[in-house]
């Protein structure tokens, strides 16, 4: 009987090491909204990390000009000119460990809100299917991130609509892997909820907007939030996020974002961190990433 309970004992304390969630050296970074000419190869990439790079944003909307929404006919309307398709070949074959993804959605279009807006599930996924693949292929894409922030849809609708498309691109290994940003509003959370609750298990990653957050978070705060989004976004990979632009909230990477990190690392809680963005890093030489990315490399 004593074997027997040890034996049990043993299994059993090797299954729960099992099922602890992991640190990830995952590393990702928002590229190419602001149309500055930033490039892909001024980011300093850390070797010891497994670096996503997102284009940000491809958006169902005619026109910069004159924007109207498309009803899922996708666009590239990052820096096309130097974040194109061969650059994304250059700097996937310069990097190993380098992945590239493009954003859907965003806040705006020439400083008008990018609404989500469908006609119908069928028709808005019909044609967000096709264009979205035209645009992985075109693009050397390896996986998508769904960054909508305004809505004339309910809740239920944008589950489906996102939800079957994801799954879509999954089944048909379009896509490798694919994430959500959404942020601390209760309007922006009901509707990533209501996905997150049917299409989760389709979902990699969540990219919660920490940085949307008040500009006085403190570490603790912080934490707080943190908990708070791990158990909304239940068995998800919520990443710890912070801003280069001088305008977001949140905890400031001057004011112990890494500390607070450091601490989750330490929890085994830190599934990775990422940046908005490199667009507005590239004035400070990106010493932010280069710190973030060797925080990361000590993780498990």
């Amino acid at each position: 009987m004593d074997r027997l309970f040890i034996l049990l004992l043993a299994i059993s304390t090797f299954a729960s090491i099992e099922a602890a969630p992991i640190s990830s050296k995952l590393f990702r970074e928002y590229i190419g909204a602001e149309d500055n000419g930033v490039k892909f190869s001024d980011v300093p990439i850390d070797p010891r990390v497994e670096f996503h790079f997102i284009l940000s944003f491809a958006i169902d909307y005619t026109s910069y000009s004159h924007p109207v929404p498309s009803n899922g006919n996708f666009q590239a309307y990052w820096d096309t000119r130097n974040l194109s398709p061969s650059a994304v070949e250059a700097i996937k074959s310069r990097h190993r460990n380098v992945k590239v993804a493009m954003s859907l959605g965003g806040d705006s279009i020439n400083n008008e809100p990018a609404y989500f807006k469908p006609k119908s599930v069928n028709s808005w996924v019909t044609n967000a299917i096709r264009s979205i693949t035209g645009l992985v292929k075109k693009y050397h894409l390896d996986g998508i991130d769904i960054d909508y922030e305004h809505f004339k849809g309910d809740p239920e609708t944008f589950a489906e609509c996102i939800g079957q498309l994801l799954l879509d691109l999954k089944q048909r290994k379009i896509i490798k892997f694919a994430s959500i940003a959404p942020y601390e509003d209760s309007k922006v959370q009901e509707h990533y909820l209501a996905l997150w609750r049917k299409y989760g298990h389709v979902i990699d990653y969540v990219n919660l907007q920490f940085y949307a957050l008040g500009k006085g978070t403190t570490v603790p705060l912080f934490l707080q939030h943190f908990r708070k989004q791990s158990a909304n976004y239940k068995g998800g990979k919520v990443l710890a996020s912070f801003a280069t632009d001088g305008e977001s909230g949140g905890l400031s990477p001057k004011k112990g974002f890494f500390s607070a990190c450091d601490k989750l690392r330490r929890m085994n809680k830190l599934h990775g961190i990422f940046v908005w963005s490199a667009d507005d890093s590239k004035k400070a030489n990106f010493k932010y990433e280069v710190k973030a990315q060797k925080l990361l490399a000590k993780a498990r």
